[in-house]
């Protein structure tokens, strides 16, 4: 028998049983469901945070009061609190001005939540922060509408806004926000600029905040100390000086500090690579047993399908007997329970993929971006049809050595 025949018969016994063989492909059907939404909501996971790199850049580096390491436990973050120290803005201007293979490096301050209204319309946990305007250059800060602010505005402690779309949405949902004006805690601020939208992660919207010029906002919430402490953010001259200006800047600051020779930071610098580092070292494990805990569903799926081959074997005892008399080999047997089987799975690979796609896509819409891969997608259906072949086999191997003569006596 050739292939299209093979198949033909295949198909012709799975309509035939129709419920049964939609029962069989339960398990591989959710197996695979299960599986491939994880898939897909890990690997936008992963997106998401490559992209967070390549939007701020990858010769960036972020110094901050505390080290990833810090957060190991709460004995080693207690310590690192009576050890580090608030950066201050004297050590940014003695790392900007001796920091010769450092191209940009501003300060940020840590963000406060605040009441934010404009006439009867109110908005509550706003997210508000104070950053220089250079920050615009250093992380490719994308304006929609309107522009950042500048350094005159920074040093006069001028209150500008440049808000997220998510605000501007609801304050200003008819008219432009540029140069009109919403309350911060009661003060009113000019509107200059709003970011183009970055959408939510896990369920979380990304563009529900404000952002003031530095002396604004110590001028209105206080000194950027504690938990509105200051961070700094640079960039290298070049990709392959990359690694010696973020040497350079952590050099300076010790200096700047008078750290011994020998002792620890008391402060942290980020890259984008120890980021990626971070990411595998902390979820890498968890991604495997998230992704171990579905394919279990396709082995229970795999046994399904072989007991429901060998109950077909059983019942189509006489017809196997018939076609041997007329002269079907071992192989052509073989080939047919086979691709049974294999097609079977495949199909079940495919109404999951369809369902993980459907789901993946109000994931996208409530929690996180999912990204189902083609090359996964290839994998999956291939898998399928590889574990309906294993699960298959031996049910297969039993009709091929049917005697003709035994089978055709078969009730």
């Amino acid at each position: 028998m050739n292939f299209a025949e093979t198949l033909k018969l295949a198909l012709a016994a799975i309509w035939a049983h129709k419920l049964r063989s939609f029962l069989t492909l339960l398990g591989m059907i959710i197996g695979v469901t299960a599986f491939m939404l994880v898939l897909s909501v890990l690997q936008g996971f992963n997106t998401y945070v490559d992209d967070k790199i390549a939007g701020v850049g990858s010769n960036s580096f972020t110094v901050r009061r505390f080290n990833f390491s810090d957060f190991k436990d709460t004995d080693t973050l207690a310590a690192a609190q009576r050890r580090n120290k608030d950066l201050t803005f004297e050590e940014l201007e003695f790392i900007r001005a001796n920091g010769d293979l450092i191209d940009q490096i501003g300060a940020k301050a840590r963000r406060t939540t605040a009441e934010i209204k404009r006439g009867t319309k109110k908005l509550i946990d706003i997210s508000v922060s104070g950053a220089e305007p250079i920050i615009v250059n250093i992380e490719n800060v994308d304006v929609e509408e309107g522009r950042y602010f500048v350094d005159a505005e920074n040093n006069n402690a001028a209150r500008v806004a440049f808000i997220g779309k998510d605000i501007a949405k609801e304050l200003f949902p008819r008219i432009s926000p540029i140069g009109n004006e919403l309350y911060i805690r009661g003060i009113p601020y000019r509107v200059i600029g709003v970011q183009v939208a970055k959408g939510t992660i896990f369920g979380m919207s990304q563009d529900n905040f404000i952002v003031v010029p530095m002396k604004t906002y110590m001028g209105q919430f206080g000194n950027a100390t504690g938990p509105r402490g200051l961070y700094f953010v640079g960039t290298s001259l070049s990709d392959k000086d990359f690694g010696d200006a973020v040497e350079q800047a952590r050099t300076l600051l010790r200096i700047k500090r008078k750290i011994p020779l020998g002792e620890k930071d008391n402060f942290g610098v980020s890259t984008p690579e120890a980021i990626a580092k971070l990411r595998q070292n902390v979820f890498g494990t968890i991604f495997i047993v998230i992704l171990t805990v579905p394919a279990i569903a396709l082995i229970v799926g795999a046994v399904v399908i072989m007991n429901i081959m060998l109950v077909a074997v059983t019942e189509r005892t006489k017809e196997i007997g018939i076609r041997k008399a007329l002269g079907a080999s071992q192989s052509d047997i073989l080939r047919q329970f086979l691709f049974e089987a294999a097609t079977l799975s495949a199909i079940g690979g495919i109404v999951g993929l369809i369902l993980a796609k459907l789901l993946g896509m109000i994931v996208t819409i409530y929690v996180l971006q999912t990204i189902i891969p083609w090359w996964a997608a290839v994998i999956a259906i291939g898998v399928c049809a590889l574990v309906g072949i294993l699960a298959g086999l031996f049910p297969a191997w039993k009709a091929a050595r049917l005697d003709p003569i035994e089978a055709l006596r078969a009730d």
